[in-house]
């Protein structure tokens, strides 16, 4: 059957699935009183009485080579009435790896359990606020993790089937015990439906897109926050070394203890499998989700940070491409913060649209967000704006060209084909805040190209790529190319220890609370700095591996033979105003955010074979009206020109809290 004929049929499915799903949920989730078809659930049960339990589920997978099958533990907090009424309810999960070593949220909460072991805090305010609304909340310890058997393996297998084998066992597909090590079996299939909706920020999202990406039946939705989408790409940027460490580092700081002394087998693979080549390897295609979007069926409400330099937004952007080509139910939030969540920077938004969500979702109800705008953006702090879909229809690719200016590396950006060369040498002490201070001076560590200041607005809405055909002097060379709106602004503080927000003292609370779990969180508010240029987007590469589209190897240079390749720069929606200038910077080492190649390299860009290839909405029409009649603007100074701080070393754990 062709896909598009598949997929239509699937959507059809869909919508008379969901109807039904509605009219059934109508009866046997909303109080009799009620009249009609329900739109929102409401906190109609006891949290304080809800069931709080514990299961062992099998994953079928023996990770730590002890000859026993690994069981995940999974703590489940539901509402006691609707099983003693023989209704069924849907499930909100978050699988994490973070319940015991490093805590979740804001205030790196952990779970707290009583004497028997029964879970009695649980982090965040999932369980607090939906399980009075009739929904279950789980939370499930990856294996390797907190009481699970098993052994991590940063988003490969073990840690995919750790969620998976729990979705399975709520549909009745899977073992479940009541202890790690017992034979006494739990069964889900009395008082859940099997209707799943996964969430979860960082690793937690991520192992929500590579759940999804198994296809798995009773997945219904996922709710990816700052989410990896390709663990190479968390790792790397082509070749190009994002962190000192690989997953090794990463397994071993989230490990149990136990696991830590008998998990060395996968450690080891971990360390063979992720050389610090940046070459592609099969543990890299195992961990990498995009490739098989064309498996999902739960539609998707990705949130990101457009300024996250944590889990870098090309994760998000190559992950939301692939969703769109096949034609996956996508709803988006893009913030100005750095790694944050959403409950953090836009709270009683955010916990308004994912109360909808869920409802319409997991239980039917016809409320009217999937006729809603695709996408809310930042634009400034607390300042949010809609598109009917994302990017914008009217988005088009736009290449645009780099040419010499006045004087060495100042030159100019436009539409038309240029020549020439420019020459910069690689300074790993200094990095994108730096070149875009010193835009208008000629300095031999960057070269840049600008518009004149711009006489209409211009909207950046995607993912862009830089084409570069560069001569190094040396065998190594790295690259990176930046995007910069040139012109002041009030922005988030990504860059410092928030990220974006600054926490309070004062409290507010969402949902019901009990003496060991409080639904009542810190307020939070925009951190914000004042700016003179505003990076817009970034990409990196290792030129040696600039055959990147043929098997992801690298290789040494030739020193004076000229190399083309096409950076993959990170996606954005961004508005450049009327009176700034958009500009392109291509260099060597970003200080903080790659590391440095061996050796100091100078390259020498060929200019009539570099561009870039911009989302502008609008497409080149909307450039051409931005820049005609553009001036070159005067000569600013570095002062004037300045940034947010330089980016702090970024850590090294997808999801720690601040």
């Amino acid at each position: 059957m062709p896909k598009s004929v598949s997929r239509t049929r699937f959507m059809i499915w869909r919508s008379l699935a969901t109807a039904a799903v509605a009219a059934l949920m109508a009866a046997f989730l909303v109080p009799a009183a009620a009249h009609g078809a329900p739109r929102e659930s409401a906190p109609v049960y006891s949290y304080a009485n809800a069931i709080r339990e514990s299961v062992w589920v099998d994953t079928g997978l023996d990770g730590d080579g002890d000859g026993h099958r690994d069981r995940v533990a999974v703590d489940i907090v539901r509402p006691r009435e609707p099983a003693q009424r023989g209704r069924r309810i849907p499930v909100i999960m978050d699988a994490s790896p973070y319940y015991s070593c490093c805590g979740r949220g804001n205030e790196s909460q952990k779970k707290t359990y009583d004497a028997d072991g029964h879970v009695v805090g649980m982090p965040l305010f999932y369980d607090n606020y939906f399980v009075p609304r009739g929904y279950a909340f789980v939370g499930v310890d990856l294996a390797g993790t907190n009481r699970s058997d098993g052994c991590v393996d940063v988003g490969g297998r073990s840690d995919i089937r750790s969620a998976k084998a729990v979705i399975d066992w709520l549909n009745g597909r899977a073992r479940g015990y009541t202890s790690r090590t017992g034979t006494t079996a739990a069964r889900a299939t009395g008082w859940t439906n099997g209707r799943t909706g996964m969430i979860g920020k960082s690793w937690d999202g991520t192992i929500a897109n590579g759940v999804a990406a198994t296809g798995v039946e009773g997945l219904k939705t996922i709710v990816p926050i700052s989410a990896i989408s390709s663990w190479y790409d968390y790792y790397f940027a082509q070749g190009a070394p994002l962190y000192d460490s690989g997953p090794d580092w990463l397994s071993g700081y989230v490990d149990s203890p136990d696991a830590r002394a008998r998990c060395a087998a996968v450690q080891r693979k971990l360390v063979d499998g992720a050389p610090r080549t940046g070459d592609w390897t099969p543990l890299w295609t195992e961990r990498d989700y995009v490739k098989d979007a064309s498996k999902v069926r739960a539609s998707v409400f990705l949130v990101h940070g457009m300024q996250d330099l944590n889990v870098r937004t090309k994760n998000f952007g190559q992950w939301w491409d692939a969703l769109a080509r096949n034609g996956v139910e996508r709803k988006i939030w893009l913030s100005e913060t750095g790694h944050v969540d959403p409950f953090d920077f836009r709270r009683a938004a955010w916990v308004e649209a994912l109360h909808r969500w869920f409802d319409h979702e997991l239980l039917g109800y016809d409320n009217g967000i999937d006729r809603e705008p695709m996408a809310d953006v930042e634009r400034h702090p607390d300042r949010w704006t809609t598109s009917a879909v994302w990017p914008p229809r009217t988005t088009a690719t736009t290449t645009l060209r780099p040419a010499k200016g006045a004087g060495p590396g100042v030159g100019t950006l436009g539409l038309g084909h240029r020549s020439g060369t420019e020459t910069f040498t690689d300074d790993p002490a200094r990095g994108e805040t730096d070149w875009a201070a010193d835009i208008d001076r000629s300095t031999p560590d960057k070269a840049g190209f600008t518009t004149g200041a711009l006489t209409q607005d211009l909207r950046l809405s995607g993912s862009s790529t830089v084409t570069v055909t560069a001569t190094p002097t040396t065998a190594a060379a790295h690259l990176s190319a930046v995007l910069v709106d040139l012109g002041p602004d009030t922005v988030r503080d990504y860059a410092g220890p928030g990220e974006g927000i600054g926490t309070l003292t004062d409290r507010t609370c969402w949902g019901a609370s009990t003496a060991g779990d409080s639904s009542c969180y810190k307020v939070t508010e925009a951190a914000t700095t004042d700016v003179g240029a505003t990076v817009v987007s970034r990409g990196w590469a290792d030129l040696g591996h600039y055959g990147w589209g043929k098997g992801g190897k690298g290789v040494a240079l030739t020193p004076g033979k000229a190399y083309t390749i096409t950076l993959d720069l990170a996606a954005t929606d961004h508005v450049v105003p009327k009176g700034h200038r958009l500009a392109l910077i291509v260099a060597g080492t970003d200080k903080d955010l790659i590391d440095p190649p061996a050796g100091t390299p100078a390259l020498t860009l060929d200019l009539s074979r570099t561009s870039a290839r911009v989302p502008l909405v609008g497409g080149a029409k909307a450039f051409e009206r931005a820049t005609r009649g553009a001036t070159a603007a005067p000569a600013a100074s570095p002062s004037e020109l300045e940034g947010a701080r330089a980016p702090r070393t970024p850590l090294r754990v997808p999801g720690e809290d601040r």
